[in-house]
């Protein structure tokens, strides 16, 4: 796909993220809205995953560790054709699969997460599972910046560059917010990327909410042989909306109806916007 047709299945995404969201009447904003393009790239442009193909040995694996921001994992799937997109019309009712966190219940899904920590050490087995078994699959994986505090990140990042599992992507959606304030007024996690160099990781720094920056990182991994990849995505929390951006109350925040219009007009002048030919 090109960068503008990306552009667009980005805009499509958040438009559907909200509408779930509002109908379910809960949800993570903003932490959903701030992954979505790191998502959309790697489904659409990066990784050797399909409903066709999730039972083959040798299939890229994606975990999201941030396992709260569910409801951008849900969209981007039902666009793949995991399933019907109108199963996601039951998000968070009685019964449902789908619910506030990813379960492997759901097709597409590789591993239940939400306990936050979780996701790395579970990709650092299925990377050192692949060194083992001589495949050549990718395992990648979405960290939020506040479950940097767990301690099993770390343990799971020094076990990553001992085994030298280059194979291993995580990426971070450092979008500085977390649900009550700023990650560095909580419990400081800067500097990040000297910490993961200083366990043996190669890092790099990418506009998070930029299509195009975050296909020319993806193209060049592994970063360095025989080291893990982190790729520190800088992002918008709430990214997309006006009114949500950087705003910490979006971290669980369900729009009202006037919001929920708002929104989804903001969205489509983007749309249009970037549906204009372009002026060559």
């Amino acid at each position: 796909m090109t960068t503008r047709e990306l552009e667009i299945k980005s805009l499509e995404y958040r438009k559907k993220i909200l509408q779930y969201i509002k109908g379910a009447n809960a949800g993570h904003t903003g932490g959903s809205l701030s992954c979505t393009d790191i998502l959309n790239v790697l489904y659409n442009e990066v990784m050797n995953v399909s409903p066709e193909n999730f039972k083959d040995p040798n299939r890229d694996r994606y975990i999201q560790s941030k396992g709260h921001s569910v409801e951008a994992l849900f969209v981007v799937l039902a666009d793949q054709g995991f399933y019907p997109e109108s199963e996601l019309e039951s998000l968070c009712q009685y019964q449902s699969h789908f619910i506030g966190h990813p379960t492997k219940k759901v097709p597409g899904v590789e591993q239940n997460t939400g306990a936050l920590g979780h996701g790395l050490p579970i990709c650092v087995g299925t990377a050192l599972a692949a060194k083992m078994d001589e495949l050549d699959y990718k395992v990648f994986t979405l960290l939020g910046d506040g479950e940097l505090m767990e301690g099993s990140n770390w343990e799971a990042a020094m076990a990553a560059s001992h085994y030298k599992l280059d194979n291993l992507v995580a990426i971070l959606d450092y979008n500085k917010l977390q649900i009550t304030g700023a990650t560095k007024d909580v419990c400081n996690s800067d500097p990040i990327d000297s910490k993961f160099e200083a366990f043996g990781w190669n890092v790099k720094h990418v506009d998070g909410n930029d299509i195009a920056a975050l296909k020319e990182a993806f193209q060049e991994v592994p970063f360095e042989e025989g080291k893990p990849n982190l790729v520190i995505a800088h992002t918008i929390k709430g990214k997309g909306i006006s009114f949500m951006e950087n705003n910490v109350k979006w971290h669980h925040g369900v729009p009202n109806d006037e919001q929920y219009a708002a929104a989804q007009q903001e969205l489509d002048a983007q749309l249009e916007s970037l549906s204009k030919p372009a002026i060559k």
